[in-house]
């Protein structure tokens, strides 16, 4: 099977459906940092540039389409919900690849696109109803949208994305992948021998370890056997009511990317060639490797039943 994806970053969706035994024949992606480690762990090419700018006819066909397309808020005016709605987003260009598929007689089998948690709440619930009236109703679409924990799969982080899977084919049943024990926690993915710049000075310690500020109050926790949700911006080191720290040798420190390159599945040999701030970011934007293969295994056993895979 044969696939397209769209904001590829450094390929964690991509790693989960290529060991469920797809091919990435094309990827795209506008960050050049993320292009940089997508290339140095994937042969398939990725193409550095804009989205919206790359022609349509230059996107090759494809059996499925995957992405993590950014969320944005669809305007409502017109009290309509279809392409006028969530024209000027990234959505929209999605939709304009596949309806392009669809005029050539290249409509492609199933699409896999992720994104947070909050997708269905996003926006007063405005942004959820544009997507799924494109994908169900313009495009032809039978769609199962689900929300899964990367806790619920193998790793050792709290981390709830929501996942959109459609079918072409009406008929096409779709099981949510099923959960599986966890059975590591944080600190077995630990390094050891961990450089000195990753450990917090004791100057910074009582601003980490604090639970807020002002009107801000949290609590802040650090040695969780369960991560918080790695985010893009942990490089800045936020208090750890929201970033992870833990005890290594009776000091405090930050992870490492490869910890956090863990976190989202990506095995040792997984290739970091970027900065720590760049890593940091990528991780934190990453898809769990382990949940993007769950559901690449349960598209490809819907499209086996329906005698359409290849």
């Amino acid at each position: 099977m044969n696939i397209v994806s769209l904001f590829s970053g450094i390929g964690g969706l991509d790693q989960g459906f290529v060991h469920a035994g797809y091919d990435i024949i094309w990827a795209n992606d506008f960050d050049k940092y993320a292009v940089q480690t997508y290339r140095a762990n994937f042969r398939s090419p990725i193409l550095l540039g804009d989205i919206n700018a790359i022609p349509l006819e230059s996107i090759p066909d494809h059996d499925v389409l995957i992405g993590g397309f950014p969320c944005q808020p669809f305007s409502m005016m017109g009290g309509g919900l279809g392409f006028e709605d969530a024209r000027g987003t990234l959505f929209f260009r999605i939709a304009e690849i596949i309806e392009a598929k669809i005029q050539a007689g290249r409509k492609p089998r199933a699409i896999v696109l992720e994104n947070v948690r909050s997708l269905k709440t996003h926006n007063r619930g405005k942004t959820f109803s544009v997507i799924a009236n494109i994908l169900q109703k313009d495009l032809g679409y039978i769609m199962y949208p689900m929300v899964l924990n990367s806790a619920d799969y193998g790793v050792p982080q709290i981390r709830n994305r929501t996942f959109i899977v459609c079918f072409a084919n009406h008929q096409a049943a779709f099981s949510v992948p099923k959960e599986v024990v966890l059975e590591k926690k944080l600190s077995d993915l630990l390094e050891h021998d961990v450089p000195e710049k990753y450990f917090l000075s004791e100057r910074i310690l009582p601003t980490i370890l604090s639970n807020g500020t002002g009107g801000y109050n949290a609590k802040s926790e650090i040695d969780l056997p369960v991560a918080r949700p790695l985010c893009a911006t942990m490089g800045k080191m936020h208090r750890a009511c929201q970033d992870n720290y833990v005890t290594q040798n009776g000091r405090i420190r930050r992870l490492t990317p490869r910890e956090c390159a863990r976190l989202q599945g990506f095995s040792d040999d997984f290739a970091i060639p970027v900065s720590d701030a760049q890593a940091y970011k990528q991780f934190g934007n990453a898809v769990t490797v382990n949940v993007a293969h769950a559901v690449a295994r349960e598209v490809r056993k819907t499209l086996e039943k329906l005698g359409e895979w290849h």
